[in-house]
């Protein structure tokens, strides 16, 4: 029962990322701090709506 969900940058807004996630085991939203390609280092990445 995985949903794909987007991750985005914190600090410059861009889409970088797309995962699966359960949603009936995590109820939570997504964190994980990731390289963006835009910023050119590792910052926060949060699940998007």
């Amino acid at each position: 029962m995985a949903d794909k969900v987007i991750l985005t940058c914190t600090e410059c807004l861009s889409r970088n990322y797309t995962t699966e996630k359960n949603k009936k085991t995590h109820l939570e939203r997504l964190e994980i701090k990731k390289y963006c390609p835009k910023c050119g280092k590792h910052t926060l990445h949060k699940e998007t709506k």
